[in-house]
């Protein structure tokens, strides 16, 4: 059985890592490459020298690819998405899929009506940390999930002029940083109904105006069966390490947490706790960084085409929209 072809597009850190992630599976060959940068796609073509070099998206195409990895700025995701889907590639895309829900609707129906895989880069959702709390919460060993607290603090925010732009990338840190925490929580309840989101939005330590793009966010989803998330992330916060980042979930049964070790964005200790007392579930080292391109690209390889549960990619971006308006 042929493997199937995958073309790159966007070549940086994280597209970098995936393709390298992807081609060591073995499940999948890269037919092309494509970056703006010279160097960097030169990067890449290191790790698969017999790959076609491409200055466009209409070049990458035309080599008709099985998938496209797509890892370019935001604004770019949803019109290069539906191009490489209307096209007949499956599609594993960045977050966000869209700056907004109906961007993100526009590429699930794209997606639908070609009949191709479509994923985004969610990875936090393949730590194994992450993967035994699903599990204790899914199997109800937490009993009723009252509450879900969610934190991301990254202290250093992007170094990419684009990321403050809202026009190209939709907004800031909950852009960037909270749809990872919602999307976090909604996959692991189970995608139940929001009913209502409120939030207080900051930049530079004020409330947020104009075309600014929030440093800081707080937001507090309420889902239907009464259930509170509460999501707090940021840039540039003084936290007093490199990054603050955790899940916790709260529920009259016990409790379970994800936390990042000493700072960390990459280590990860996941504990279950019963009252006073707690049992750690997962501690470093976890290579988890490349597990959702990674599975993408074994679906790919397994013939899988639409999945439908790939309509939540617009559920997480509704709560999105809702945190802006609020």
């Amino acid at each position: 059985m042929n493997k199937p072809r995958v073309a790159f597009l966007g070549t940086g850190w994280i597209g970098r890592h995936r393709m390298e992630a992807m081609l060591a599976t073995g499940v999948v060959e890269a037919v092309a490459i494509g970056d703006p940068s010279a160097e960097t796609a030169a990067q890449a073509h290191a790790l698969a020298p017999d790959a076609t070099l491409v200055a466009s998206l209409d070049d990458m195409l035309a080599l008709k690819p099985d998938g496209v990895v797509i890892a370019t700025p935001s604004a770019l995701h949803t019109a290069q998405s539906i191009r490489a889907l209307e096209a007949g590639a499956a599609v594993f895309c960045q977050k966000p899929l869209g700056r907004s829900a109906d961007e993100a609707a526009a590429v699930v129906a794209a997606a639908r009506g070609a009949d191709r895989l479509l994923s985004v880069d969610f990875s936090y959702r393949f730590t194994a940390g992450m993967a035994r709390i699903a599990e204790l919460v899914r199997g109800r060993a937490l009993g009723h999930i009252h509450a879900v607290d969610l934190v991301f603090h990254n202290a250093y925010g992007p170094d990419k002029p684009w990321f403050y732009d809202r026009a190209q990338s939709g907004g800031g840190c909950v852009m960037d940083l909270g749809v990872h925490l919602v999307d976090l929580a909604l996959w692991t309840l189970g995608f139940p109904e929001v009913v209502d989101v409120t939030s207080n939005l900051f930049a530079g330590g004020q409330p947020l105006a104009g075309d600014q793009v929030e440093d800081f966010a707080l937001a507090t989803i309420t889902l239907a069966n009464g259930t509170a998330i509460r999501l707090t992330c940021s840039w540039r916060a003084s936290v007093g390490r490199d990054a603050e980042i955790s899940a916790s979930f709260f529920g009259d049964a016990g409790g379970a947490a994800l936390r990042n070790v000493d700072g960390s964005f990459y280590d990860f200790r996941a504990e279950h706790h019963r009252g006073t007392g707690s049992e750690v579930l997962v501690s470093p080292p976890d290579d988890w960084g490349g597990r959702a391109a990674i599975d993408w690209a074994r679906r790919l390889a397994a013939g899988e085409r639409f999945d439908a549960g790939c309509e939540h990619l617009v559920t997480v971006a509704r709560v999105l929209d809702r945190i802006y308006a609020s």
